[in-house]
């Protein structure tokens, strides 16, 4: 079967689904941490977490590993 799906449209998929990944686990992070130190949850000091988090991530995956193989295993 072939896939009628750009290179272009692969990565954007990618980072889109990142986003949403991000925010909704930042969000509960943020929410079960602030329920067991007995403080209060906000939904937009969790989602400025979330969006930073998956920046980070991104810039990680995309600049942080080589796609290269190393070519000098002793």
């Amino acid at each position: 079967m072939k896939s009628n799906c750009t290179v272009n449209e692969v990565n954007r998929m990618r980072v889109v689904m990142a986003f949403v990944w991000g925010f909704l686990l930042m969000n509960m992070a943020v929410y079960v941490i602030s329920a067991m130190t007995g403080g209060t949850y906000s939904f937009a000091t969790a989602s400025i977490l979330g969006v930073v988090f998956t920046l980070v991530v991104i810039l990680i995956g995309e600049l942080g590993v080589p796609n290269k193989p190393a070519n000098n295993h002793h």
